[in-house]
């Protein structure tokens, strides 16, 4: 949708320059008009879908015990995690470390179904952690530890995660990946690099 709307404002920009230099007026049909406002209307009922998806899977009822796939952490102890990671969030990046103290950049690699404990810092500024296929956020403050838990999905892929409060200029790339491992999935191995 940004490109579409940087698109727009510079062919805008040029049209405008064009008119101004131009001896003679350009005097468009009813037609092309007509046309250029149903692409408009197209694009914001476009851009409007998509929020409202957006909006709909985050108001999703998650009461239901059964159906949750997400929280805060409620002292339930690590022993009823299959999975733990402490993460580190930093500008720009998220670092996924571990119980065997490897680190991964930018991937946490899951089993389908798993139920992860997600133990996140931040070392420089308020971070979020938002991964939209569990519906959890989390804001994280600078030298505390939150921590979420999630359901993996039980599709194998590849699934965002990205921060979601401003934290500099490098805000945009801040993604990682939750990598649901499967039978049809290539593996994302970590780094090996010992903490």
């Amino acid at each position: 949708m940004m490109a579409i709307t940087a698109s727009f404002t510079i062919l805008g920009l040029v049209m405008l320059l064009l008119a101004i230099l131009m001896k003679r007026r350009w005097k468009p049909s009813y037609t092309f008009e007509f046309a250029f406002i149903a692409v408009m209307l197209g694009l914001v009922w476009y851009a409007d879908r998509l929020s409202v998806g957006t909006y709909s899977a985050y108001q999703k009822n998650l009461s239901n015990e059964v159906g949750k796939v997400s929280g805060n952490y409620k002292n339930e102890g690590e022993s009823n995690f299959d999975r733990v990671y402490t993460v580190i969030a930093f500008q720009w990046g998220f670092a996924f470390i571990n119980k065997d103290q490897e680190i991964s950049r930018n991937a946490a690699i899951v089993k389908p179904g798993e139920k992860v404990l997600f133990k996140i810092a931040s070392n420089d500024v308020i971070h979020g952690f938002n991964i939209p296929v569990a519906q959890i956020t989390a804001e994280i403050d600078p030298d505390s530890v939150r921590e979420v838990w999630i359901k993996a999905p039980d599709k194998p892929g590849k699934y965002l995660i990205q921060c979601v409060n401003y934290c500099g200029v490098g805000h945009a790339q801040m993604k990682a990946w939750l990598v649901v491992e499967g039978n049809n999935t290539a593996s994302l191995k970590t780094t090996g690099e010992k903490i």
